[in-house]
Formats: C-alpha cells, structure tokens, sequence
C-alpha cells in the first residue's frame, strides 16, 4: 500500500505561481512512474504531468513551458512546480503514483481567479 497526501493547493490570481507536494508513505525510488493529474468539475480527470524514475517527464500540451514536476527520492516527495497560471487551470489535482497498481492522493484545491 502507498499512501499519498497532496499539499500546497491554494487561492492565486492569474500569472501567479504555486508549488504542489504529494508526500509518499513508501519509498518512491522503485516507483517507476509518478504523476499529477487534475479534475475541474464536470470535467473528466486528466493527465497533467508524468515523471519516471530516471527523472523523464512528460506534459499535457495546455502546461507545456509553465509547469515543472520533479521528485526527490531522499524525501520521497513529487512536486509541481506551476507558473504563470490561468483560470483554467483551476482543479482538484491529484498524485498518482503507479507499482502494479495505481495509488492515489486525495487531491489538493488550486483556484486561480482572474
């Protein structure tokens, strides 16, 4: 079991910048792959970044340039680093981690007025 809690979600106005944390009960240094994902309502979840082990990563298009997602295995921690944000990035985001199942955060706000 991996247990993942989600921090650092807030209010910010537009072109402001935020810092998500999602805290892992289990080492995340054999966790091969992690990732954020946000849900705004009546929306679909959907992907917002992916990182690998070896520190690959990958975005969704709609964050590509603004947001960064790294992690640090001393602390087993995944951040999100988010700049330049905009109303629409307003959601539940979520960390996602994956073994030979996928394990969930229980999401953190992030609203962004305009």
């Amino acid at each position: 079991q991996v247990q993942l809690v989600e921090s650092g979600g807030g209010l910010v106005q537009a072109g402001g910048s935020l810092r998500l944390s999602c805290a892992s009960s289990e080492t995340i240094f054999r966790i091969v792959i992690m990732g954020w994902y946000r849900q705004a309502p009546g929306k679909q979840r959907e992907l917002v970044a992916t990182i690998t082990s070896g520190g690959s990563t990958n975005y969704a298009d709609s964050v590509k340039g603004r947001f960064t997602a790294s992690r640090d295995n001393a602390k087993n921690t995944l951040y999100l680093q988010m700049n330049s944000l905009k109303p629409e990035d307003t959601a539940v985001y979520y960390c996602n981690a994956f073994t030979t199942r996928d394990y969930w955060g229980q999401g953190t706000q992030v609203t962004v007025s305009s």
